[in-house]
């Protein structure tokens, strides 16, 4: 199984915002994300990238 992690990128670095994510939708200025084990997070900011090979999510704040 391919789990992705989501990231927050910041200045030269990038914070762990949520494991084994399994749904991430951009809805309204936001990005709302479930894990495979049901935890649900809302990134008030926009998907930046997805790194399918490193199995990441980089998300951004609004500038």
């Amino acid at each position: 199984m391919c789990e992705l992690n989501a990231f927050v990128v910041g200045p030269g670095k990038e914070e762990l915002f949520l494991e084994s994510v399994d749904i991430i939708r951009p809805e309204d200025g936001s990005v709302y994300l479930r894990s495979l084990f049901g935890e649900e997070k809302r990134f008030e900011g926009r998907i930046k990238e997805i790194q399918a090979i490193k199995r990441k999510i980089l998300l951004e704040c609004p500038k």
